[in-house]
Parts: structure tokens; sequence; C-alpha cells
């Protein structure tokens, strides 16, 4: 991407903001928790919404555009990718250093907040209805439609879903972060089924290093309200999913989600989103089946992107809803 001489990592100085998307000299923060489980537990979550951009899409849309960019695809044409708002944002963020221009298709039920943030970056913004799929995908509509766009002259689309460099974006940043920050002894790794290039790369990475370390994924059930999971009742399972680095896969609901998600804002004072609460619910479940090992939970994005969605949740006695 964007480098020079003024970047210093120690001093928290950069040329550009893209520097600053995390990477093993600028790793994101590891906050172990206290209260929702002993610290003795070993949860740990690796706060990804500290990335500039708010999400860990941030890695994956550098080493896309990067790619990009060493593949010469990007000469004279403007991007086309569909997301679910939090690649689509980071991509657009800097695809504008770049002077290149972005189109992104989304599903129609994202947070009005991710749709603001998209079109304040200057992106072409498809909300997109589900039903353009064929029946046995029903929650494809914007990949179909961004496929679809592919195809016209002048655009190229860097397709996170079936690109190695997502995954290759974990295998050289997270997946090396993790082991550092946990000096080694990681006992297990909790993410979602979303791309797949998160759980893939950090999963591929660690069990090199040690083949003990347990990958658990968490998927949400059909119809969910979980932004940036999937669940592969309904869509197609991602070309880069690689299923030998994982070892379990957790189902959690929406309701387990958005409940633990609150209660980390009022216990943990982390602000974080529904998949995080869906992905700490299911590392909680591991908790103290690895004695002196954390347990790292992946937390792609902070709440700020879904106050809509948690309006719902959270009655004006600051307690969830049916709470009494």
């Amino acid at each position: 991407m964007i480098t020079g001489a003024w970047k210093d990592g120690r001093l928290r100085r950069y040329d550009s903001v893209a520097e600053m998307v995390g990477d093993p000299e600028n790793p994101t923060p590891l906050v172990r928790l206290r209260k929702l489980c002993s610290a003795d537990a070993g949860v740990h979550v690796k706060l990804e919404w500290m990335n500039p951009f708010g999400s860990i899409k941030d890695r994956t849309a550098r080493f896309l555009l990067e790619g990009l960019q060493a593949r010469c695809a990007l000469e004279g044409r403007q991007l086309v990718e569909p997301s679910s708002g939090n690649t689509g944002i980071a991509l657009v963020a800097l695809a504008n250093l770049l002077g290149v221009k972005t189109t992104v298709t989304i599903p129609d039920a994202v947070p009005e907040e991710k749709l603001v943030l998209l079109r304040l970056l200057g992106a072409t913004v498809w909300p997109t209805p589900d039903n353009l799929c064929p029946i046995d995908h029903p929650k494809d509509g914007a990949i179909a439609l961004a496929h679809a766009i592919a195809a016209e002259p002048g655009y190229v689309m860097p397709n996170q879903y079936e690109n190695r460099d997502n995954v290759r974006a974990h295998v050289e940043t997270t997946g090396p972060e993790i082991w550092r920050q946990t000096e080694g002894t990681v006992g297990a790794v909790v993410a979602g089924y979303g791309t797949c290039g998160t759980i893939t790369g950090i999963g591929r990475y660690l069990k090199e290093r040690n083949p003990a370390v347990r990958i658990i994924a968490v998927e949400p059930q059909p119809n969910h309200r979980i932004p940036g999971l999937k669940s592969f009742k309904e869509s197609k399972k991602p070309g880069i999913l690689d299923v030998s680095v994982i070892d379990e896969t957790v189902v959690v609901d929406d309701e387990t989600a958005y409940r633990t998600a609150i209660r980390l804002a009022r216990e943990e004072s982390l602000l974080v989103g529904p998949s995080t609460g869906a992905i700490v619910a299911a590392a909680l479940a591991e908790a103290g089946k690895f004695p002196g090992k954390p347990i790292v939970a992946i937390s792609p994005d902070s709440a700020f992107k879904y106050a809509s969605y948690f309006a719902k949740w959270v009655g004006n006695d600051g307690r969830p809803p049916g709470q009494g």
C-alpha cells in the first residue's frame, strides 16, 4: 500500500492511515475477561475493532488490494465487492487512497450505520434483496449481484469468499500476533464463520506451530440477525474455507449473541458487535478446559456500527427485553 520514512510504530506515527492496519509489529490488543468468567479461566478477547476502519476486515481489504496491485488488475478499473459492511468499508477507505472507485453490494437488512459509513466514504452502494439468489443459497443475493456487475467492462471483483489473499492476511498477521501475544501458549481460538479467511488463516498458522491448538468455529442459526456471520444452511460455503484446521463448530442463536454482547458492555466495558457476542459465548463454554493456556476469542468489530440493532435489545430501564 502506501509507506514512507515517517512511519514509526513505536511512536504510533504513520505516513498514511493504511499503515495503521494490524500486523505483528502493530498488533491489535488482547484483553483478558475478568467478570464474565474468572481470570484463571483464561478467556481473552482480541479487539479487531481497534483497526483504523473498525474491524478485522481492514486486514482482508489491505491484502486483497495489494494482491490486485501485484497482478496489475487495478489499472483503469473500478472495484465491486459483496459485503455485509465491514470489508466494504475497509475496501472503500483503502481504495480511496489509491484513487480507485468502489461499488459495494450489500444485504438490504444491514444496519443503517454501515450504509451511512459506506456512503460517507464515497462508495456506490447497492442494498440487495436475498431473493436474487438460487433457492439453495437464499442469503447470497449481494454476492450474485456483485458477480453480475463484475462481468461488465471496467470492473474487477476482489472476491473475498474465493480469494486466497483473504487467508494470507491472517496467516501473515492475525495468527502470528496471537502466537506472540500468548507467548506460544494459546490453547484455543474461537472465530466465526463468515468469508472464512479469518478462521482458515489463523487455524493454518497456529496448527503449523502447535497442532494441539484447538480451532473452534461459530455458526449462527438460519434466519439470524448477526451481521458478518453465515449459516451454511442458507449460504454457500466459501471456497477458501479449509475445514481441516477446524476442530469443532458451535451453533449460537441470536438471543445468546446479543445478551452476551450486552454483558460484555456492562461487565467488562467492552463495546462489541453482536458477532463478538456469539464468539465470546462459545469461548466461555470452553473456559477452564485449557489450564494455563489462553482461549482467544476474535472480536471482529464494535457496537458502534450496530446501535440501531442494540436499541431493539435494550429497554428504557437499561435491561434487555424480557429481563424483569
